[in-house]
């Protein structure tokens, strides 16, 4: 049985997935795990690959949910993209994003950070 913070996790990726079909973008992958590696949504557009990070929460009391993506977690999505790149043979370019999600009874929002950040090769 999932605990009420997997069942919130779950409906904040459901949210992120239709805001990326909304915006045209085509999922090729979700909840993809190579590993230990784990990438929420693969999806793409015209021009890009889209690594997406979502992060879900009841409120914002302690920051914006996509403070949370820290810099360990940057490094495991990159390392994950280049095993998917590599596995895959993609050829576009990769672009990393996070999708932010507040979800309470109160108010949904759901906020798509495209290029959130930059790969160190």
């Amino acid at each position: 049985m999932k605990t009420e913070k997997q069942l919130q996790g779950i409906h904040g990726e459901e949210m992120a997935v239709n805001l990326f079909l909304q915006k045209g973008y085509r999922i090729l992958e979700r909840n993809w795990h190579c590993g230990h590696l784990e990438v929420d949504i693969i999806a793409e557009d015209d021009n890009h690959l889209v690594i997406a990070e979502v992060k879900t929460r009841k409120t914002a009391i302690f920051g914006e949910p996509e403070i949370f993506v820290d810099f360990q977690k940057q490094q495991r999505l990159i390392r994950a993209a280049m095993r998917y790149a590599k596995f895959k043979r993609v050829t576009k370019e990769i672009r990393f994003d996070i999708v932010s999600v507040i979800n309470c009874p109160e108010m949904q929002q759901v906020t798509h950070i495209e290029d959130a950040f930059k790969p160190r090769w």
